[in-house]
């Protein structure tokens, strides 16, 4: 729980540094992509993914040292209207973009490619660790499986809708964040800013199950602020070492949210229940456990791949 939730953070910190690398530099003079040249383009040692990511270290601090979920909330409600804005912006775009280009769309792209892509849809799970924190938190917990439902079926479609509208749209030519494809402007810079702002306030939000295990395994669930620093700043760290947002995305999504989405629920309940379930039921958490393993086996091999490998 602590790698995801972690892992998640450090993905936000990567999408905010690179979303805002490029809006402020979006093209270099030979064309090539932000990832390329404004990454790269260094003052003082750091590159302007970097100079961003660190700008965000201070006010995170702030953020990451208060307590409570309840104090959280606003911020957290504010972030989430943010988001919808701007995914509903980047949809409606999709729409037109595709309308009139019409790119070609490759329905599948291979095995390697299969695995590597699941490795990325299945960090969707990352809220799964917020679960039980949310339920303590909530005043009315009898309505908590209710909502709980409803929000993750609405956030399914929002997903579905919003990576196969993006690949109608641009097709081979879809970027690690759909953000970069929409060139310059003013509606493409407010999406951006949008989404930046979004992850920025959430990040405290998906903290938080890292700093309530930690703070009940080694302080007696006593609140520790100086820990809570300890870890934002190892966070920013591994953001600063990672280059490609949809890689790590891919890694965090097959090496640890197959094992907490698939391999130790189906797990857990064959554990537990083997004496009264019968053999359909033992087939299918059997059938679960592979599936997770499999899936988190390749899809890990496939991310550090693309991670480790020198592309020109």
């Amino acid at each position: 729980m602590i790698l995801s939730q972690a892992g998640f953070c450090v993905g936000y910190l990567i999408f905010i540094g690179n979303t805002l690398a490029n809006l402020f530099n979006p093209k270099s003079p030979n064309g090539l992509s932000y990832q390329v040249s404004s990454l790269g383009a260094e003052l003082l040692g750091l590159s302007s993914k970097s100079w961003f990511i660190w700008g965000c270290f201070p006010f995170q601090l702030g953020l990451n040292s208060i307590k409570t979920l309840t104090h959280l909330a606003p911020l957290s409600v504010f972030a989430d209207v943010v988001d919808l804005a701007a995914m509903a912006m980047v949809m409606v775009e999709d729409v037109f973009i595709s309308w009139k280009q019409r790119p070609d769309v490759i329905t599948f792209g291979g095995f390697s490619v299969f695995f590597y892509g699941m490795g990325v849809a299945v960090y969707a799970f990352e809220g799964i660790g917020m679960v039980l924190p949310l339920e303590s938190e909530m005043k009315d917990k009898d309505k908590f499986g209710r909502v709980l439902g409803l929000s993750m079926a609405f956030i399914s479609l929002i997903y579905g809708g919003f990576g196969v509208m993006g690949y109608f749209a641009f097709g081979e030519n879809t970027m690690d964040i759909i953000t970069a494809n929409l060139g310059t402007g003013l509606m493409s810079a407010l999406v951006q800013l949008g989404l930046a702002i979004n992850l920025f306030f959430t990040f405290p939000l998906m903290m938080h199950p890292v700093y309530e295990i930690i703070e009940r395994r080694f302080w007696d669930g006593i609140y520790c602020w100086w820990m809570r620093w300890l870890l934002v700043l190892a966070v920013t760290s591994v953001a600063l070492l990672v280059p490609n947002f949809a890689d790590f995305l891919s890694l965090i999504g097959s090496s640890v949210c197959c094992g907490l989405g698939f391999v130790l629920p189906a797990l857990f309940h064959l554990l537990v229940f083997k004496e009264e379930i019968g053999w359909r039921q033992w087939t299918l958490d059997t059938a679960i456990v592979a599936l997770g393993v499999i899936l988190g086996v390749s899809g890990t091999w496939s991310a550090l791949k693309e991670i480790f490998s020198v592309k020109v």
